[in-house]
C-alpha cells in the first residue's frame, strides 16, 4: 500500500480507519473552514455515514476551478491555476517591439518583474522559473537596453536577453582620472553626437545637476563608471547621468559631512580627491591624502614646504599635458593658479574625475607624519613616503636611478 501524505483524502473506502483519517473527517474540516455546519440539528455532529459533505466538496472544487472562493481570504483563479499548472506564459516570439533595461545588479526576479510590467511576459514567475532552470546562461546577461516584444514566451524573452547582439545600448566605460575634455572625446567616439553638442550641454550647469559649489564647472564631477545609455538618450541625458552617479558616490562617503569634519569645504575635498586620483592608486591613496592635509594644515615651515603642495599633476593640468610622469624646470615655471610649486594651498578646483577609492581616501586620510612622497617604480606603482626632506631625497635618487636604468617613461 502506498503511504499517503498527511491531510490528504483517503483513496480507500474507509476500511483502513486505523491508518488514515476518514474521507468524511476531511470533508468536515474543509466544510468548517468554508463556514458550512455539519451539525445535524440536534446539537450533534454527523458521523461518517453522511455523504452530503462529499458532494459538497466536489461542488466546491468545481467552483474553485471556475472562479474564486473565500478560504481565509480571496484566492484568485490565476493563483489556483499556477499552483496546479505552473505560471501562465505566452507562446511565440511576440508582437510589438519594446525596450527593457537590465540594470547593474538586477536579479532574475527583478528582470522578470520588469518584463511582466512592460507586457513582454504574461507572468514574472514564468521568466523567473525559466531563468533559474538555465542559470549558466542567465549569469551571462549584460547590463543595457534590449529590444524585446510584447506577449513573448518566457523562453523567447530569455533568449533575447542572453544574446549581446540584441543590445540597443550605447555602452561607454569612463575610467578614473579623465578630464572633461577626455570624457567628451570618449562619448563622441561611442555615440552619434558631436563634440559641439556635448559642449553646449556643459555650458548649461542647470541641465547637469551639478552641486552649487561646483560653480557650473563639471571638471571632476563626471563620475568614472560603465554606462549603458538608452538608444534615445541625448547628450544632456548622458552627462546628467554621470553627474547623478557622482552624487551617489559623494553620498556614499558623506562628502559634505567629511569635509566639515576635516575642516574643509565640499569643493576643497573634491579638489583633494582629484589630486589623490592623479597621484596614486590603491592602498597608497589614503597616505597621499594625508600628505596633502599635512602640507595644507601642518607646520609647513618646519617641514620646509611652506604650504606648497608641489604636485606635478597640477602643473601638467595647467599646461594641458596628460600622461607625463615627470615635469621639467621650464614646466614648473608656468604662471598658473594650478601651479602648486608657485602657489600655496589648493588649486582652484579639481583637475580630473576621482573615483570611489580617491573619494574615500580624501574623506578618510591615513594617519602619519609624512610631507613627501615619490613613486620610485612607475611599472609597479611603488611609492615611498617621508617625513623629512633628507629622507625624501634618498627616495628621489632611487627614482632617478630607476629612470636611468629601467624606464623611458620618466
Amino acid at each position: 500500500m502506498t503511504e499517503q501524505q498527511p491531510d490528504q483524502p483517503s483513496q480507500h473506502d474507509g476500511h483502513h480507519s486505523g491508518e488514515h483519517r476518514s474521507a468524511a473527517g476531511h470533508h468536515g474540516d474543509l466544510g468548517a473552514a468554508l463556514g458550512f455546519s455539519h451539525d445535524n440539528g440536534g446539537g450533534h455532529r454527523e458521523g461518517r455515514k453522511r455523504v452530503g459533505g462529499g458532494c459538497l466538496l466536489l461542488l466546491i472544487l468545481i467552483v474553485l476551478m471556475g472562479g474564486a472562493v473565500v478560504v481565509g481570504g480571496i484566492v484568485g483563479l490565476d493563483r489556483i491555476k499556477e499552483q496546479f499548472q505552473g505560471p501562465e506564459d505566452y507562446t511565440g516570439a511576440g508582437t510589438t517591439p519594446v525596450l527593457v533595461e537590465v540594470a547593474s545588479g538586477d536579479t532574475a526576479d527583478q528582470i522578470g518583474v520588469k518584463l511582466r510590467d512592460a507586457g513582454v511576459v504574461k507572468s514574472a514567475q514564468a521568466y523567473i522559473d525559466y531563468a533559474r532552470a538555465h542559470a549558466d546562461a542567465s549569469s551571462q546577461i549584460q547590463i543595457g537596453f534590449y529590444e524585446v516584444r510584447k506577449q513573448m514566451s518566457a523562453a523567447d524573452a530569455f533568449a533575447v536577453l542572453t544574446d549581446p547582439a540584441n543590445q540597443r545600448t550605447d555602452k561607454v566605460t569612463v575610467p578614473e582620472g579623465l578630464r572633461v575634455a577626455d570624457v567628451v572625446d570618449l562619448l563622441v567616439k561611442h555615440t552619434k553626437f558631436s563634440t559641439a553638442q556635448f559642449e553646449r550641454v556643459l555650458g548649461n550647469a542647470k541641465q547637469l545637476g551639478l552641486p552649487a559649489y561646483a560653480h557650473g564647472n563639471a571638471e571632476g564631477y563626471l563620475f568614472p563608471a560603465t554606462y549603458a545609455f538608452a538608444p534615445n538618450a541625448k547628450p544632456a541625458d548622458m552627462l546628467k547621468e554621470m553627474v547623478d552617479r557622482w552624487h551617489q558616490a559623494a553620498d556614499k562617503v558623506d562628502l559634505e559631512g567629511s569635509a566639515q569634519r576635516l575642516g574643509k569645504t565640499p569643493a576643497e575635498l573634491m579638489t583633494i580627491a582629484s589630486l589623490v586620483q592623479a597621484e596614486g592608486r590603491g592602498d597608497v591613496m589614503p597616505k597621499i591624502a594625508r600628505v596633502i592635509f599635512n602640507r595644507l594644515d601642518g607646520p609647513g615651515n618646519q617641514a620646509g614646504t611652506n604650504g606648497l603642495l608641489q604636485i606635478d599633476a597640477t602643473v601638467n593640468y595647467a599646461l594641458g599635458k596628460t600622461g607625463v610622469a615627470h615635469t621639467s624646470n621650464a614646466d614648473l615655471a608656468v604662471n598658473s593658479p594650478y601651479n602648486t610649486y608657485k602657489h600655496a594651498g589648493l588649486p582652484p578646483g579639481p583637475i580630473e574625475a576621482p573615483g570611489d577609492d580617491a573619494l574615500a581616501a580624501a574623506a578618510h586620510p591615513a594617519s602619519g607624519p609624512w610631507y613627501y612622497y615619490v613613486t620610485v617604480n612607475l611599472r609597479t606603482g611603488e611609492t615611498k613616503f617621508a617625513a623629512t626632506y633628507a629622507e625624501h631625497q634618498k627616495y628621489v635618487q632611487e627614482f632617478q636611478h630607476y629612470c636611468a636604468t629601467e624606464s623611458d617613461r620618466c
